[in-house]
């Protein structure tokens, strides 16, 4: 005979504990932090193209106080930061970008209508942060051509650096665009195809679009 048979009380309470810690753990569970919203080919797709960006000599105006809806977040490390930045831009390295104090600050600013430019000292290195948080749904965040490298040599005649595109030279550490590619695979009965993107560079623009 088994035991609970002689002892139903204990069963019943048993059953009642066993019931109620599935409770609780259904109640306390958490969702997570983060979740991506924005497709990841999308992503890729506006790393290859300059959608998404800011030309250096749109600085401009920001940086001589005329758009004022437009904050720029260096990327680099605290030290870097000290040696030189661009005037206004705010230290928020990219190991802790994501923390979850830095992340409600970038929702209050894209709440507040506020675009975010962000850069590192080349843009290779602000491309990785800058693709997680288009993921995460900050559309609001641009990415900087060029980078700091690029903003140095400069600083001083910015609004002249419009008709030169040394920012677009070098090679990059990945092929976004046969990223991009691999990420659209349609089934056929006889292999897999990847669909082809055709890249259009946009034209430049006299000031910062949609506020940045």
């Amino acid at each position: 005979m088994h035991i609970h048979e002689l002892n139903p009380k204990r069963t019943a309470i048993t059953l009642i504990l066993f019931t109620a810690l599935i409770v609780i753990g259904l109640i306390t569970l958490k969702s997570p932090r983060l979740t991506f919203e924005q497709p990841l080919n999308e992503t890729i797709e506006m790393a290859v193209w300059d959608e998404g960006a800011v030309f250096p000599y749109e600085l401009v105006d920001i940086i001589n106080g005329s758009i004022d809806t437009v904050l720029i977040i260096d990327l680099r490390n605290t030290f870097e930061f000290a040696k030189g930045n661009i005037p206004g831009s705010e230290n928020i390295s990219s190991v802790e970008l994501l923390n979850e104090e830095n992340i409600e600050r970038l929702e209050q600013l894209k709440e507040d209508g506020i675009s975010v430019i962000v850069y590192a000292n080349s843009q290779l290195e602000a491309n990785g942060p800058w693709m997680i948080l288009q993921q995460l749904g900050f559309d609001n965040v641009k990415i900087l051509l060029g980078g700091y490298n690029y903003y140095k040599q400069w600083a001083d005649n910015l609004g002249d650096s419009y008709a030169d595109d040394a920012y677009l030279l070098g090679t990059p550490k990945y092929d976004y665009n046969e990223m991009a590619s691999s990420t659209k695979v349609e089934d056929n009965s006889s292999s897999d195809i990847k669909a082809t993107i055709n890249i259009t560079r946009k034209k430049k623009t006299s000031v910062v679009e949609g506020g940045c």
